[in-house]
């Protein structure tokens, strides 16, 4: 994998997008196809990995793993573990991760809208 220049103008411009335009630091969270959709399934109550991958069946379990990694490191969801055999591990959205459920919701009933107005293709 080719290391990133931290100095490039790539990276300035990206840095300066995120500081300065509010849309690009909530796309850099949650962008991309799976993100929101976890986010989506989350917001009914915590959930276990395999329930989380019996509601999106469609993911692959790399992607799966990956995006809940990401998810937990830019703290929007919440990962509890319980010291038991086998291992007992539920995700719940963090205080930050509640906060974004009006954008995801907006972005489901836009949905909703969009599919009865015969819009999407």
């Amino acid at each position: 994998m080719t290391a990133i220049k931290e100095s490039s103008t790539i990276q300035e411009n990206k840095q300066y997008a995120l500081e300065k335009c509010p849309v690009t630091y909530v796309m850099e969270k949650i962008g991309g196809y799976w993100k929101p959709i976890i986010l989506y399934h989350l917001s009914n109550g915590s959930l276990r990995y395999s329930e989380l991958k019996r509601a999106i069946p469609a993911v692959s379990e790399k992607m799966l793993i990956q995006h809940l990694k990401q998810l937990e490191a830019d703290n929007l969801i919440i990962r509890e573990a319980k010291p038991v055999v086998p291992p007992f591990v539920t995700y719940s959205l963090s205080s930050a991760g509640i906060g974004l459920m009006p954008v995801i919701q907006a972005m489901a009933e836009w949905a909703f809208i969009d599919k009865e107005n015969g819009f999407s293709s």
